[in-house]
C-alpha cells in the first residue's frame, strides 16, 4: 500500500481516492502519461528548442499572433499531411513576400482589441470605439489582400495555385463593406464618436461645450477680482467641476465649497456661483455619454449580424500571422524548403510538394535518393542567430563611435580625448572584421538509407554535440513548418518524436548520480521511442567505468539498431563503439576532422572513418616531457598505433577523396552554368535573327509602300497628261475647218493674189507639230510629261503607240506623246 500511496501523491491523488476501486490503473496511466510528455519535454528543452520558437515568435506583428506562434511551435503534434500543409504555406508566404504586392504585416492591426469587441459584442455590451476602429483596420487589410490576390490571378492564373493553401484561406473569408462605413460614419479615427453620429450627442456636447465656456469666464471672473490672491489662484477641474485652486491655505474673498486642504499643498475651492453651472455640465456631460452608447450599441448591432464571419476573420488573421513569422525567419536567416517524407516510403521518397520547377524538383529527387537523411551544410540556428546579433551591435557600436567622433570634431574638443576615441574605433572595427571572417561553420549531414545507427567520435569542444542538435532541430523545424537552414533542400524524414540526451541531466530530487540520471533518462527514450523517431544520445557510456561504459553503451546502441527508432545519433570517446560497424551493416562511423597543426577543430565530419586519439600528439606538441609522452606510447601498445596510423591513411584519403568530390561538384555547377549560358545565348540569338527579319519586312514593306504611291501617282500624271493632249488634239481638228472658211471669207473681199498665200499659211501651220517620221527601236525621244529623254523598246505603228524606257521605268505612249 505504501507504494500506491507515494504514485497518489506523485499524481496527485488524495489517500481516499488511491484506496477505491480502478484507481491504480488510473495512477499507472497518469504515471506513464506524465513520464512521457516529462522525456519529451527534457528533449526539447535540452535542444534548446524554446529558444528557437521565442526566435521565430518575435517575427509575429500582433501579440496574439506571437503567443500563438509560440503555442503552435511547442505543441508539435502535427500530422505528416499537417506538416506538409504548413511547409506549403510558409513556402506561399515567401512568394506572396516576392511578387512585391502583398503586405501580411498585420502590424496596423491591433487584434487584441478585435477580440475584446468579439467578446462586448456577444454579451450584446457596447463595443469600445477604439475596438471598433480596430475592427475596421482589420476588415481593410483582409480586403486589401483579397484585392491583391485578384489582381495577381487576373495578371496570371497560376498564381492562385503557387499560393496556395493561403490564396484558398483569403478568397474564402467574407468582409462585410457595410459593416466597415458605419463605422468610418460615426467614429473617428482616434476612437472618438463623432457629433453627426446622432442628433442627441450632437445636442449634448453642444450644450457641453457652452457650459464649459460659462463656467470658464466665471471662474476667471473670479480670479481677476481677488485682487490680494489673483497671482496665486488658477482654474483648475475635480472630477470634471470647475473649480479654483490656491498657492496658499489663507482665505479668499469669494464663497465656495473647500474640496481639500491643507499639507501645504493649497485648497481647492468651488464657487458657489458655480455650483448650478457645473451640475448642468455634469448631466449634460451623461447625456454625451449615453448618446454615445447608443451609438456604439448601434454599431455592435450591427456587428452582431455578421459576428460568426468576424470571429473566422480574426483567427484567419492570426494564423496570417503565425505563417507571416515563420515565412520571416525562413527568409531573412536563408533556409531553403525541406523534403519531408514518411519511414513507411523509404525506398520510394514522398516528396513534399515544393512549388518549383519540374526540373530542379527531378534533379533534386535524384540527388538525395540514396540517402534517409540529407542536410548540405546545415547551420545551427541558434549560433547563426547569435553570430548576427553580434554582428549587428559591433556594426551599430562602430556607427555609433564614428557619430561621437564627428560630433567630437565639429566641437574642436582637444586631441586627447579625440584620441582615445580613435583607439576605440579602431578595436570596434577589429571586433567587425573578425566576426565577419568568423562566421559559423555549417555542417554536411549525409546518412545512408541503410544506416539506423550514426557513430560521431572526436576531441572534446570538437563540434559534435553541436551536430547532434543540428540535427534534431533540424528535423523539428522540417516538422513545424519552418525552412531549413541548409545551402540545399535538405531531405528529412517525417519523425514522430525527437529525444535527446544532451548534457548533465543529473537528478537531484530522485538522489540520481549524473550516471543514473542518464541512464534512467536513455531507458524511457527507448521505451518511447518508435520506428519513426529520431534518438539522439550524447557522450554515451560516459560517467562510469570506461570498460563498463563501453560494453553498455554497445549493448544500447545495438538495441537501437534492431528495435529501436528509426535513426539514433550517438557521440562517444569509447574506442569500442567504433567497431560495431564492421559487424552490422546498419552502422556508420563518422568523426570530427581535427587541425593536428593548429591543434584546434575544424567542426567538420568526416564520414565513413572512424576518429583516432589525438591525446598523446597533442600533449606533445604542448611541451610535456618527452619521457612521458614515450612511456604513453608504449602503454598504449603498438597495435593500438597501428590502428592509429591505418585512420591516419583513411583520413587522409577521405579528405582528398572529398576535394576530388567537391572540385568534380565545382565543375559540374559550372558546365551547368555554361549550359545554361548557350541555351540562353542560342535563345538570344534566335529572338534576333526573328526581330532582324521583322525588321527588314517592315522597310521593305514601307519601301514598296512608297514605290507603289510614287508609282501611282506618276500613273495618274500621265493619264491626266494624255487626256489634256488629246482633248487639245481633238480640238485642234475641229477649229481647223473654221478657221479655214473665216480665212476665205476674208480674202474674197480682198485681192485673189493675198487669197492664196493666206489659205496655204493657215494650213501649214498645224502640220508642222506632227511627227515628221515614225521612231525606230532603239531611237532617243524626249517624254514631255517626264520632262526628259527616253530610248524606245517597241514601236506599233497600227495603234500609233510606243513603249519607252527611262531610268527604271517602262512607258507605253502615244506617238503624239512624244518628240524626236
Amino acid at each position: 500500500m505504501p507504494l500506491f500511496a507515494a504514485l497518489g501523491t506523485i499524481c496527485g491523488y488524495p489517500m481516499s481516492i488511491i484506496r477505491k476501486r480502478n484507481v491504480y490503473f488510473k495512477v499507472s496511466s497518469s504515471i506513464e502519461g506524465h513520464n512521457q510528455s516529462r522525456v519529451k519535454y527534457d528533449s526539447l528543452r535540452v535542444l534548446e528548442w524554446d529558444k528557437l520558437c521565442d526566435c521565430v515568435a518575435s517575427f509575429a506583428r500582433t501579440s496574439l499572433g506571437r503567443q500563438a506562434t509560440k503555442a503552435q511551435l511547442w505543441s508539435l503534434d502535427q500530422t505528416f499531411q499537417e506538416s506538409l500543409r504548413l511547409l506549403q504555406e510558409t513556402n506561399a508566404a515567401i512568394l506572396m513576400h516576392n511578387h512585391g504586392s502583398f503586405n501580411l504585416d498585420l502590424t496596423s492591426v491591433d487584434l487584441a482589441l478585435v477580440k475584446s469587441a468579439i467578446k462586448q459584442a456577444r454579451r450584446g455590451l457596447p463595443i469600445d470605439a477604439n475596438a471598433a476602429m480596430a475592427l475596421v483596420s482589420l476588415l481593410q487589410f483582409i480586403e486589401a489582400l483579397q484585392l491583391n490576390l485578384k489582381a495577381a490571378i487576373k495578371e496570371d492564373s497560376d498564381w492562385y495555385k503557387q499560393f496556395m493553401p493561403l490564396s484558398e484561406k483569403i478568397t474564402q473569408l467574407v468582409v462585410n463593406r457595410s459593416i466597415i462605413k458605419l463605422i468610418q460614419q460615426v467614429i473617428d479615427e482616434d476612437g472618438t464618436v463623432k457629433d453627426s453620429a446622432s442628433s442627441a450627442l450632437k445636442k449634448a456636447r453642444h450644450q457641453v461645450r457652452m457650459l464649459e465656456r460659462k463656467l470658464h469666464h466665471l471662474v476667471e471672473n473670479l480670479i481677476r477680482n481677488d485682487t490680494k490672491e489673483a497671482s496665486l489662484l488658477e482654474a483648475s477641474t475635480i472630477d470634471g467641476r470647475w473649480c479654483i485652486r490656491s498657492g496658499t491655505d489663507q482665505m479668499t474673498s469669494f464663497k465656495g465649497l473647500l474640496l481639500s486642504s491643507g499639507s501645504g499643498l493649497g485648497s481647492i475651492i468651488e464657487p458657489l456661483a458655480a455650483v448650478p453651472l457645473n451640475d448642468e455640465l455634469q448631466q449634460a456631460r451623461a447625456l454625451v455619454d449615453k448618446a454615445e452608447a447608443d451609438v456604439l450599441l448601434m454599431v455592435t448591432e450591427k456587428i452582431q449580424m455578421d459576428l460568426d464571419d468576424i470571429e473566422k476573420i480574426l483567427r484567419s488573421a492570426i494564423q496570417l500571422d503565425i505563417i507571416y513569422a515563420r515565412a520571416t525567419y525562413s527568409h531573412s536567416f536563408g533556409g531553403t524548403y525541406p523534403n519531408i517524407y514518411l519511414p513507411e516510403d523509404i525506398n520510394g521518397t514522398l516528396m513534399a510538394e515544393s512549388y518549383r520547377s519540374k526540373d530542379k524538383t527531378l534533379q533534386a529527387s535524384n540527388t538525395n535518393k540514396e540517402w534517409i537523411l540529407y542536410l548540405r551544410k546545415a547551420y545551427h540556428p541558434l549560433l547563426l542567430q547569435q553570430h548576427r546579433q553580434k554582428l549587428h551591435m559591433a556594426r551599430k557600436d562602430v556607427r555609433n563611435a564614428t557619430a561621437e567622433i564627428r560630433r567630437r570634431k565639429l566641437q574642436g574638443e582637444n586631441m586627447a580625448v579625440k584620441g582615445e576615441a580613435d583607439i576605440d574605433l579602431s578595436s570596434l572595427e577589429m571586433q567587425v572584421r573578425a566576426l565577419e571572417e568568423a562566421p559559423p561553420v555549417p555542417t554536411d549531414f549525409f546518412i545512408a538509407q541503410k544506416t539506423r545507427v550514426l557513430v560521431i567520435t572526436g576531441p572534446n569542444t570538437g563540434g559534435k554535440t553541436i551536430c547532434l542538435k543540428t540535427v534534431g532541430l533540424a528535423a523539428i523545424m522540417a516538422k513545424s513548418g519552418l525552412h531549413v537552414l541548409s545551402s540545399e533542400s535538405a531531405k528529412i524524414p517525417w519523425f514522430d518524436s525527437v529525444f535527446a540526451d544532451i548534457g548533465d541531466e543529473q537528478s537531484l530530487s530522485q538522489s540520481l548520480s549524473t550516471f543514473s540520471g542518464r541512464l534512467k533518462q536513455i531507458s524511457e527514450i527507448r521505451s518511447q521511442s518508435t520506428s519513426q523517431s529520431l534518438v539522439l544520445l550524447d557522450e554515451v557510456g560516459a560517467g562510469t567505468n570506461p570498460l563498463e561504459g563501453a560494453a553498455l553503451g554497445m549493448s544500447l546502441l545495438e538495441s537501437f539498431a534492431k528495435t529501436g527508432a528509426l535513426l539514433t545519433i550517438a557521440t562517444t570517446h569509447h574506442g569500442e563503439l567504433k567497431t560495431l560497424k564492421y559487424s552490422n551493416d546498419t552502422f556508420e562511423n563518422a568523426c570530427m576532422e581535427f587541425d593536428e597543426e593548429n591543434l584546434k577543430p575544424t567542426y567538420k565530419i568526416l564520414w565513413g572513418v572512424p576518429g583516432r586519439s589525438n591525446a598523446i600528439n597533442i600533449a606533445e606538441r604542448l611541451g610535456v616531457p618527452s619521457i612521458v609522452v614515450d612511456n604513453a606510447r608504449e602503454l598504449y601498445g603498438p597495435a593500438s598505433a597501428e590502428i592509429d596510423e591505418v585512420i591516419i591513411d583513411m583520413e587522409t584519403f577521405k579528405q582528398s577523396f572529398q576535394e576530388l568530390i567537391h572540385e568534380s561538384r565545382h565543375y559540374l555547377m559550372l558546365s551547368r552554368s555554361l549550359h545554361e549560358k548557350l541555351l540562353l545565348t542560342r535563345r538570344k540569338l534566335k529572338d534576333l535573327g526573328t526581330d532582324q527579319r521583322y525588321k527588314m519586312m517592315q522597310v521593305l514593306s514601307e519601301a514598296a509602300a512608297v514605290a507603289r504611291s510614287t508609282l501611282h501617282k506618276r500613273v495618274q500624271q500621265l493619264r491626266t497628261s494624255t487626256m489634256k493632249q488629246s482633248q487639245l488634239s481633238k480640238a485642234s481638228k475641229h477649229t481647223l475647218p473654221s478657221n479655214y472658211k473665216h480665212a476665205t471669207s476674208v480674202e474674197t473681199k480682198q485681192r485673189s493674189t493675198n487669197v492664196g498665200s493666206s489659205s496655204i499659211q493657215v494650213i501649214k501651220q498645224p502640220q508642222s507639230e506632227k511627227i515628221t517620221g515614225l521612231p525606230k527601236v532603239g531611237d532617243m525621244v524626249h517624254v514631255s510629261s517626264l520632262g526628259k529623254r527616253a530610248m524606245v523598246l517597241r514601236v506599233d505603228t497600227y495603234k500609233e503607240e510606243i513603249v519607252v524606257q527611262a531610268g527604271n521605268m517602262k512607258l507605253k505612249l502615244k506617238l503624239i506623246d512624244v518628240q524626236t
